[in-house]
């Protein structure tokens, strides 16, 4: 119905325009799928030609590799799809399924098309939250802080178990203390407390991978944002190297042009707190850049495109 819309602004009756349209479309590849008849006030009608159908439907037949007559591609990449992305220790919901089902989707059609396709599972494992897990653990579980038992421990139901270690941070300001010590423990790479952290990942796992056999998820690689804490110091490195980071109340911040706030004043973009510790953008920025800066020779993916499927609800 374009020529509808089309044709007060070209001064032409709506069926003129449409026949405009027909014919112009008539002399393209079109004319040889489409069979066109203007209908009503200006409706464009298209009709597969049978001879079209009967061809295309018969190169399906005789193509004996399975692929129905589609060829593979003559561009092959090396793609990452980053999607699902559930929390450690949380329920998923409606978002991460709808991002699962879209990325394995997405992931299923690159790979039929030829391209090598790498689907990335970048969980939530990292972050303040963790040290107040931790120290419920340690009251609640102590069994979940020996290396040597640690996966084995049975946590439960680990939504229960978040909002009772949520209730204590809430409540009680000794447990506060402790959750915010224990974060730096984790993050030191103490034995405990990094026991503790695998026994959550573990259990959550087993919960995660219900629902990907469900849905009939394959191949789905886990790089959480734990994996990324090595290559931290490094965009730092190269951010302060290509001249875009900089001192702002003692932190480390990037000011990028055009992102200001209500006072007009330049939005910081915070890699760098100012107790040394680092953030969620730092680990987004180390996930691209081994994404598609290092290649194999220096443990990244080198990929030429990134597709990261995110719902409305995860953000």
């Amino acid at each position: 119905n374009a020529a509808m819309s089309l044709a007060p602004h070209l001064h032409l009756n709506p069926r003129d325009c449409a026949n405009e349209i027909m014919e112009a479309l008539q002399s393209t590849e079109l004319g040889e799928v489409f069979m066109f008849d203007i209908a009503g006030p200006g409706f464009i009608n298209l009709k597969f030609r049978e001879g079209y159908l009967s061809g295309a439907l018969g190169e399906m037949a005789r193509d004996e590799g399975g692929r129905l007559g589609i060829p593979l591609t003559g561009n092959k990449q090396k793609i990452v799809v980053d999607f699902s992305s559930p929390n450690i220790a949380k329920e998923m919901h409606v978002g991460h399924l709808r991002s699962t089902i879209i990325g394995d989707t997405l992931s299923n059609l690159l790979t039929f098309m030829g391209h090598d396709v790498l689907r990335l599972n970048h969980v939530g494992d990292w972050g303040t939250q963790f040290g107040m897990l931790v120290e419920h653990l340690r009251d609640e579980f102590p069994e979940a802080l020996d290396p040597q038992t640690s996966r084995d421990v049975d946590l439960g139901d680990l939504v229960t178990l978040y909002k009772a270690a949520k209730k204590r941070f809430d409540a009680d300001e000794d447990f506060k203390v402790r959750a915010r010590e224990g974060v730096v423990r984790l993050q030191a790479g103490n034995v405990e407390a990094l026991s503790a952290w695998e026994s959550l990942c573990a259990a959550s796992r087993v919960e995660y991978q219900k629902i990907y056999d469900a849905l009939d998820i394959r191949k789905l690689n886990e790089r959480g944002e734990s994996f990324y804490n090595p290559y931290l110091e490094g965009v730092i490195t190269d951010l302060e190297a290509a001249g875009m980071a900089v001192e702002s109340e003692g932190a480390t911040a990037v000011f990028l042009e055009g992102f200001s706030g209500r006072d007009d004043k330049p939005l910081p973009l915070l890699v760098r707190k100012s107790d040394g510790g680092f953030n969620y953008a730092t680990t987004d920025l180390a996930a691209i850049r081994h994404r598609v800066q290092l290649g194999a020779d220096d443990g990244g993916e080198g990929a030429d495109r990134v597709l990261y499927v995110t719902d409305a609800g995860q953000s």
